[in-house]
């Protein structure tokens, strides 16, 4: 299994390979929104950091979208120890991923039957794992949070695997601390969506050529 002591995850300029990065970036941000809604509308439990936004909403009263925006900001103030600088991809995960997501939510109803639940959920959890190693391995620019444990495997040199999971766990708790709601879909991608991301990571990192 390769580490991330064998590439490098720091974002690249643009016009650099830009037709492959910008297609992988676009693909990889549009899967991410569309595994959140899958994880959504099956109704077995929200991701970890989704979780925190509403429980941060229910403290707060502001609205889920404005707890969103909030916690991203917050989340990019944490780079600057970090050496982490945003890029394109930065700015597009923001996007890409709130239109993605609700068109996704739109044409996919709530789904109450344990036959299509299941396989929703856990096709929504490899799908996540997937579509980060994508538009992460881009090198563009991550999106905040992203970008908080990418930060945190480069200064740290640990794994993604176990950077990832531990990130997702302690927002996890955070977040139903905060009175978020957390499912068996929640768990479950806490946990696995570390070594998800180091399995497709290696696969799909740009990488420049000799």
């Amino acid at each position: 299994m390769a580490t991330t002591a064998q590439f490098e995850l720091h974002p690249v300029t643009v016009r650099r390979d830009p037709a492959r990065r910008l297609t992988q970036l676009v693909v990889g941000l549009v899967l991410f929104g569309t595994s959140m809604a899958m994880m959504s509308r099956s109704l077995l439990g929200l991701n970890p950091w989704d979780v925190l936004h509403e429980g941060l909403m229910h403290r707060t009263g502001l609205t889920f979208g404005t707890v969103t925006v909030v916690t991203a900001v917050t989340v990019l103030l944490l780079w600057i120890p970090l050496r982490q600088r945003p890029g394109i991809g930065t700015i597009a995960n923001v996007v890409l991923i709130a239109v993605s997501v609700d068109l996704v939510r739109w044409a996919l109803p709530p789904q109450d039957h344990l036959a299509v639940q299941i396989p929703l959920l856990l096709g929504g959890i490899v799908l996540n794992g997937l579509a980060t190693a994508m538009y992460v391995g881009a090198r563009l620019g991550p999106g905040p949070r992203d970008g908080l444990f990418t930060g945190l495997t480069a200064r740290t040199g640990l794994s993604v695997r176990l950077v990832r999971t531990a990130l997702e766990v302690c927002v996890l708790a955070a977040g139903w601390l905060l009175g978020g709601t957390a499912g068996v879909g929640t768990v479950l991608f806490a946990l696995s969506i570390g070594p998800l991301t180091q399995l497709f990571l290696p696969r799909v990192v740009w990488r420049p050529r000799s």
